[in-house]
């Protein structure tokens, strides 16, 4: 099963500018959980992640593929179908 792993901080502006598209997705029934870099350090690490946005595009726990910085709302779709 596909999943995004959305790597986001309070801090982060762009991160901000993405929550109503994120919520949107969410309410749709997208497959997406939101990974704050402060709180989850051990998933930061296991992912390499050096900036956020991150998009972690995962099937079955692997990483298939990633998008680093505020996404469209269409481009995350298209990563889980």
């Amino acid at each position: 099963m596909k999943k995004i792993l959305y790597f986001t901080a309070t801090w982060c502006g762009p991160c901000k500018m993405m929550a109503p598209t994120i919520n949107e997705l969410l309410a749709e029934g997208a497959l997406i959980s939101k990974v704050d870099v402060d709180a989850n350090q051990d998933l930061v690490i296991q992912y390499n992640i050096k900036s956020v946005p991150t998009f972690v595009l995962t099937e079955n726990g692997n990483e298939i593929m990633r998008k680093v910085g505020a996404q469209s709302k269409e481009s995350l779709k298209q990563l889980l179908n």
